[in-house]
């Protein structure tokens, strides 16, 4: 015979295996101290997405090479023009896609093909030109300090609409610069922390249960009744309900989370459109399926990271351009295969998209013949879809070389305000109070790019 919950706790009860006072602590549905943190928030506004995939190339992926086409550079290739160095032109050249007319290099011929649906910005500029520094910077908002990551911020203002998943997941093979620090929750309460998938046989360490559900249940009741009698007294301390409120949520995962990963229920056609072979998880096409998979249940924000197991960065070449060859085969097909698939669904006009990098690469050489390209912190390309963002339109200018920006330029707060503003945020009314001070994502900066709002 099956028992529900609370006919387990009650037949606990009469048999004297629960201690008197704790049957209605137990039986109730709220935690004292406090509200759940992640029950589902207002938003400050009208929001024009509910949730954010999240696609991140670790390592510096060049705007010269990918989304910001300069003729300038093949022109005068290996030639000395300026001071900087000499001058290195594409290995790649650009086409025009989609009736938009956008430029975007033969690397990327499938993410071209939605061109239409992409909001384009070639204004990126960040101020750390060290992996580490604006890894953690286009994730949290400061190279300097830690400060708790942009999944975490949307987790901690929206809540989940999702009680058996956590509000904010990362899939990443590997670990990228700024390591576990890009999903971390810092000051705010743990339960917004990031949760990191790999894309393995077990995805989530320790995912399936040892013991039956009712009798797993009955334990957590037990250890939550434990938890809040601590809490009295200490309401204040966030990280006590928090962890309280992840005990919850594993339960839940143990129950949700083999099904997400589960793909034997998708057609043969989804994994044509992916890419993806049946029954493989080793590749940047199993990572964006699932992304869609979870975006279908309500997880908040989904973080895909494109990075090996092994060394932990893929768009690193200091050495070999040639390596994009296979860096971009790897995402190309099943990014826009994203896209297509959260539209014929009907969920990319609730679905914000954004595609980046944590900085661009230098277009001059210091050497005449070289095959690689160092650091470049003050140009760079990201993209947005869905959500809200006008397809179509490419935003913000590099000089001829792609030096520096010289038309609108975008700062990282600038596309955190912008994130924000699309889930219904107001970036200066998202604030934590820490330290004797409110702090917010956007710190005292930030504006909303608002020429690529629909």
């Amino acid at each position: 015979m099956q028992h529900t919950r609370r006919t387990m706790i009650r037949s606990l009860a009469a048999g004297g295996l629960v201690l008197p006072g704790m049957l209605s602590e137990l039986l109730a549905d709220t935690v004292a101290g406090g509200a759940d943190p992640l029950t589902p928030k207002q938003s400050h506004f009208p929001p024009r997405a509910k949730r954010v995939i999240f696609l991140y190339m670790t390592g510096g992926v060049s705007h010269v090479d990918s989304f910001d086409p300069k003729p300038e550079l093949r022109k005068y290739h290996d030639q000395k023009v300026a001071d900087p160095g000499f001058c290195k032109g594409a290995d790649w050249k650009f086409h025009r896609y989609g009736e938009c007319g956008m430029e975007v290099s033969e690397l990327f011929p499938q993410i071209g093909s939605v061109a239409d649906k992409l909001g384009l910005i070639r204004s990126m500029w960040t101020d750390n030109g060290d992996h580490f520094g604006a890894s953690i910077a286009i994730h949290t908002g400061s190279s300097n300090f830690n400060r708790p990551s942009m999944g975490s911020w949307v987790s901690y203002g929206l809540g989940s609409e999702n009680r058996n998943l956590p509000s904010f997941m990362v899939i990443s093979p590997g670990l990228p610069y700024g390591g576990g620090q890009v999903w971390g929750s810092d000051f705010l309460p743990v339960v917004h922390q990031g949760t990191r998938l790999r894309p393995i046989q077990q995805p989530i360490p320790n995912m399936r249960p040892l013991a039956t559900s009712d009798l797993q249940q009955t334990e957590l009741d037990m250890l939550g009744y434990l938890n809040r009698q601590h809490l009295v007294g200490r309401e204040n301390d966030p990280n006590l309900s928090a962890r309280i409120r992840s005990f919850e949520t594993a339960f839940g995962m143990q129950n949700a989370a083999p099904e997400v990963f589960d793909l034997s229920e998708e057609t043969a056609e989804t994994h044509a459109l992916y890419g993806l072979e049946p029954g493989t998880r080793d590749s940047f096409a199993w990572q964006c399926l699932v992304a869609r998979r979870l975006a279908e249940r309500d997880v908040r924000f989904i973080e895909l990271i494109d990075t090996d197991s092994d060394s932990g960065s893929n768009w690193d070449t200091h050495g070999k351009m040639a390596r994009y060859n296979k860096l971009a085969r790897n995402v190309d097909r099943p990014i826009a295969a994203l896209i297509k698939d959260l539209e014929r669904r009907g969920m990319l006009d609730d679905t914000l998209v954004v595609w980046t990098t944590e900085f661009g690469r230098n277009p001059f050489a210091v050497n005449q013949g070289a095959t690689g390209r160092g650091h470049h912190a003050h140009a760079f390309s990201t993209w947005m879809a869905g959500g809200g963002i006008r397809g179509g339109v490419t935003y913000g200018k590099t000089d001829q070389w792609g030096n520096h920006v010289v038309e609108d330029k975008v700062t990282v707060h600038d596309l955190h305000a912008t994130i924000l503003h699309q889930l219904g945020i107001d970036h200066t009314r998202l604030t934590y109070r820490h330290a004797g001070r409110d702090y917010r994502l956007t710190d005292v900066h930030g504006r909303v790019v608002r020429e690529l709002l629909a």
